[in-house]
């Protein structure tokens, strides 16, 4: 049974990055194409996700059958999508027959502009931040021995199919069926998703069989989700009691997802420079994005439950997530060279636009991957460690919205206002700080004698400085190369 619902989340991935894909171009229409009306958007779809796992989160150990709650969200969900196109019309015709012309200009005009947008797409934000709790606590219940294979699977299916869902919707699907044709076809995935998982209850009553994957497998025994513990009690091989490491994790999903979300905003805007700013280059580079983060996720999936020390593992991987986000700045620099040397070498035919956007792609990934792949191993082990650390199944909707509050966090921040402040490189620099910092953090609570972890926090320290101060200094931002630009 597993595949299937494994199969229904990627595509329910396709469908959600259609969505926004989409929506960003609808919305667009109404607000404007500028950076700031994108932020915008973005920060109410993430807000509505956020929204949606924190509400669906505390309550899905409440839930009997999530499969069945998810598959009714999924097809409210598509409901959704079929109608889109029609509410936006309505909308837009409300607005700027009568709402618009009765504000004269300024923030009254703006907020009108907001607020139809947020009603526009909230709805079905928070619908889609249900689905990722619901699902994993299905998963979960049937494959408890191994929450960190099932979550790492779960995120990587998701992402996979998001990154998929960029490219069909931005290549293919908004050309040939247009906006509206997109959002319905969306709905449609979204409504065929619903439909298998419902029909599918009575495999899902079914015990699970081969595809278990038993704890004794394991190379270290999970600690038994029932076994009572004081609040003040350590956690065994973590050295933090419950309610100490809710606190901890959850500060650095919410404070990775800041990091994160700075690197994007820098790298679109940084590459945006190298491969052009057209349509199909942002979608080049949100598609490599979100694919880094399902690779590390499936990296993640057979090693997070043998982890000896969870927290000690997140620490190497913050750490080492904030230095390969800064040794991409000498890897971007080089771009330009590739990049030109890649307009020389093409020819000026659809064939050659092929070859153009499959190596841009490479670029993307040359420049995105090592920082987010870490990045995607970082949700599953938090959430794994919060579950058998005594948070239980309400861990994932907790961890999952944590983390989408700091993506929401890190979007304003970076575009509305570390960008304008200080600049690209000192903002990209900025991320991995923060990502470097959080991961000396986890070092200094890590279980270690007193003395090593003194020594192992100076010694990060020490790196980190020496780094930023390195890179910095070697990867100088020539502002001729940098407004070279690229037209094809």
């Amino acid at each position: 049974m597993a595949p299937i619902l494994y199969l229904a989340f990627l595509i329910s991935g396709i469908a959600g990055l259609i969505y926004e894909t989409t929506w960003s171009r609808y919305l667009g229409l109404l607000l404007g194409h500028s950076a700031y009306a994108q932020v915008i958007v973005l920060v109410i779809f993430l807000g509505g996700m956020a929204l949606g796992a924190f509400v669906i989160g505390r309550r899905s150990e409440r839930v009997k059958r999530p499969w069945l709650a998810y598959a009714v969200i999924e097809i409210i969900i598509g409901l959704f999508g079929l109608g889109f196109h029609s509410l936006f019309t309505a909308a837009s015709a409300l607005g700027y027959d009568t709402i618009f012309p009765a504000l004269s200009g300024g923030v009254l005009l703006l907020l009108a502009k907001w607020t139809i947008a947020a009603l526009l797409i909230l709805p079905q934000s928070v619908l889609l931040g249900m689905t990722f709790p619901l699902m994993s606590a299905e998963v979960l219940r049937r494959f408890p021995d191994a929450p960190g294979r099932v979550l790492s699977l779960l995120y990587f299916t998701n992402g996979l199919g998001g990154a998929a869902g960029v490219l069909i919707a931005g290549f293919w699907l908004i050309g040939r069926a247009g906006l509206a044709g997109s959002v319905a076809a969306a709905g449609v995935l979204n409504i065929l998703v619903g439909v298998a998982v419902a029909l599918s209850a009575r495999f899902i009553r079914a015990a699970p069989r081969d595809d278990v994957v038993h704890a004794e497998t394991m190379a270290v025994a999970p600690v038994p989700i029932a076994e009572p513990r004081p609040a003040s009690a350590a956690t065994p091989g973590i050295g933090l009691s419950p309610a100490r490491l809710r606190t901890v994790l959850l500060a650095v999903s919410a404070g990775t997802a800041i990091a994160s979300f700075i690197y994007e905003i820098a790298w679109i805007r940084m590459l945006a420079l190298v491969l052009g700013g057209a349509t199909h280059a942002f979608e080049l580079m949100l598609s490599a994005f979100i694919l880094g983060l399902s690779l590390g996720a499936f990296w993640a999936r057979r090693r997070i439950d043998s982890f000896e020390n969870p927290v000690r593992a997140l620490a190497v991987v913050q750490w080492m997530m904030g230095a390969l986000a800064l040794a991409t700045l000498p890897v971007y620099l080089a771009s330009f060279h590739w990049t030109a040397a890649l307009l020389g070498a093409l020819d000026v035919t659809p064939e050659g636009y092929v070859a153009f956007t499959i190596a841009r792609y490479g670029i993307a990934l040359m420049v995105m991957l090592p920082a987010t792949f870490c990045a995607g191993i970082t949700l599953p082990l938090i959430t794994r460690t919060l579950f058998r650390g005594g948070v239980g199944e309400s861990a994932v909707g907790t961890v999952y919205a944590a983390n989408t509050i700091g993506s929401v966090i890190g979007v304003a921040l970076a575009g509305l206002v570390l960008m304008p402040l200080i600049g690209l490189k000192a903002l990209l620099i900025a991320g991995a700080t923060l990502d470097m910092a959080l991961g000396i953090w986890l070092l200094g609570l890590s279980h270690w004698r007193p003395s090593q972890r003194r020594k192992l926090v100076a010694a990060a320290a020490a790196a980190t400085v020496l780094m930023i101060a390195g890179i910095a200094w070697q990867a100088r931002f020539d502002r001729a190369l940098l407004t070279s630009g690229v037209f094809r």
